[in-house]
C-alpha cells in the first residue's frame, strides 16, 4: 500500500525555467527522503500557486515529510499550505496508467 501527499501553496515564484533553476538541488535532495518513492511538481503562474503530488510507501513517511516541509515553506515565508494524505488504489491507478 502507498500513499499520496497533495501539497500546494500560494507563491509569487518563480516559475517555469527559473522554478527549475531556483528548486533543482531542493528536487534533488527529496530523492532522499524516508518513504519517498516519486514526485510531480506543480505549478500554476496565473493563480500564484505552486505545490507537488508525493508518493510514499507509507502514512507515516508522507506525515514525516509533511511536518518537515511545512516548517522548511514557513522559512520561505509560505504559511498557509494546504495538504491532504490519501491511500493510492493501486489496482484502479494501474489500469490509468499511474
Amino acid at each position: 500500500m502507498a500513499y499520496l501527499l497533495q501539497i500546494d501553496f500560494k507563491m509569487t515564484g518563480p516559475f517555469g525555467d527559473a522554478m527549475t533553476q531556483a528548486f533543482t538541488e531542493l528536487a534533488q535532495s527529496i530523492n532522499h527522503e524516508e518513504g519517498f518513492i516519486s514526485k510531480i511538481w506543480t505549478e500554476n503562474a496565473e493563480t500564484g500557486e505552486a505545490g507537488g503530488i508525493y508518493k510514499f510507501t507509507t502514512k507515516e513517511a508522507a506525515e514525516k515529510y509533511l511536518a518537515m516541509h511545512t516548517k522548511r515553506l514557513a522559512g520561505f515565508g509560505i504559511d498557509n499550505v494546504n495538504a491532504k494524505i490519501f491511500v493510492i488504489n493501486e489496482q484502479l491507478t494501474e489500469i490509468n496508467k499511474g
